[in-house]
Order: C-alpha cells, then structure tokens, then sequence
C-alpha cells in the first residue's frame, strides 16, 4: 500500500479547474517530484494534501485512512508537514520561535529539544542563528528555517514547494544535500520544483503536470531522457 495515494482529484478555484481527475502514488521511502510550467497544478497538489484547500472530487489517502477534506491541522497531526513556496516564515520572530511552532502539537518538551539538534544537525547554519530575527537572514537561510520548522516532529511525509526558488546555486546545492540526506534517513518527500535538472536528479520517480493534468510518469531517469521533458523542462 503506498503511503500516499491520491485518487482522480478534482480542485477548482471558482470555475477554473487547477487540477483535473489527479492520480498519483507515493511510497513510504521515495522521493518523488513533480515538474511542470507555473500554473500547472503543482502548488494546488501539494495544498490540498495539506488540507489548504478543499477538492471538488476525488481523494487523498495516506497511510491506508482517507484524509480528503480533513482540516489542516489534524493531517498535521497525522505526520504530513509543508513547507510552503516562498518560505512563509515570521519575519518579526526569532528564529528558534520559527522553529518552535513547527512543534505546537508536541507534548514532550525533551523530543522538541531532540528535534531542534535533528534541525541543527542538518542546517549548521540554522544552529548558529537560533536567537536571531529571522527577518534579517539571507533567502537560503530562511529556506532552511522553513524546511526546519517542517521537520520538527519528525514528519512521514514531507511536502516541499520550491524549495531552491531564488536561491544561488550553491545554496541551492546545500538545499538539495539536505534533501538527500533527509530522504536517506526515510523521510519520504514530495517535492515541487521548477528546476527540474535539480528535481529530476534528486527524486526516484517523477510526474509532469500540464495544465492540470499528468501527462507523463514514470522514474526520474527515464524522464531525464524523455525528448519532450528535455525539450520542455530542461532546455535542450
């Protein structure tokens, strides 16, 4: 059974459908990603996993339990955290309440404190700036604070929406570094990203939406060759 299964999704924002009849699975371990143009459906995907946003049909199964429609914070509380595009971090908060929030449900103050050296561990950079107004820090620092703020309570499923968006390359490449490693350790990832050589190179499998729609899949190296996703997603 896969850990994550979404069965014929429909979401619309008024009379404009963003996603169409949406299958897709993931399974416990995998790293998969999703590539396509802006406005293909992909941010919509992740959201109404999240519980952000309502379907007009079809639904979203993980771990075996239907989630479709649940508020937010009980899928949540089920093991599925965002860390949404554009970072969506408090600016005015520093950064150790940042990442404090990530773990609003925990009950057990020590695995809050074991969670922040698991953040620490994987961003050094993070370590170093926990009492620092997460306002002031760099665009890959904040990245990193808000792929942190997800990670604290050990999520089974993480949902990364562009991830490396605006980031310099070498940023960029501690970001992916991190993914890896993360992934590795089994935290199964569900990764939206518009560079989709860094998207392809770092998942195992891999679905191309258009306009709402998957119109390939299949393992990311096999797409990596695929004459139309070179040709449209990786300027070749």
């Amino acid at each position: 059974m896969p850990l994550l299964s979404i069965e014929n999704l429909t979401v619309s924002y008024g009379a404009i459908e963003a996603i169409q009849s949406l299958s897709l699975t993931v399974e416990k371990g995998e790293c998969v990603t999703l590539i396509g143009a802006n406005g293909a459906g992909k941010t919509t995907t992740l959201k109404t996993i999240a519980g952000l946003l309502k379907p007009r049909q079809g639904k979203v199964v993980f771990d075996g339990q239907d989630i479709t429609g649940l508020p937010a914070h009980e899928i949540v509380a089920r093991g599925i955290r965002m860390s949404p595009e554009g970072r969506g971090i408090f600016a005015n908060m520093t950064v150790l309440e940042n990442l404090e929030l990530g773990a609003y449900l925990a009950k057990d103050r020590m695995k809050v404190v074991a969670d922040l050296e698991y953040v620490g561990t994987l961003f050094p950079r993070v370590q170093e700036r926990l009492k620092q107004v997460a306002g002031t820090l760099s665009g890959g620092e904040q990245q990193m604070v808000a792929i942190g703020r997800a990670l604290m309570g050990r999520p089974r499923l993480l949902l990364l929406d562009e991830p490396s968006l605006g980031l310099a390359p070498l940023v960029a490449k501690t970001i992916f570094d991190a993914i890896d490693t993360l992934n590795a350790e089994g935290v199964t990832v569900l990764l939206v990203e518009q560079n989709a050589n860094a998207a392809l190179k770092h998942s195992k499998r891999a679905y191309v939406l258009e306009t709402g729609k998957i119109t390939l899949s299949g393992s990311s190296e096999e797409l990596a060759r695929d004459a139309r996703v070179r040709e449209a997603y990786l300027g070749e």
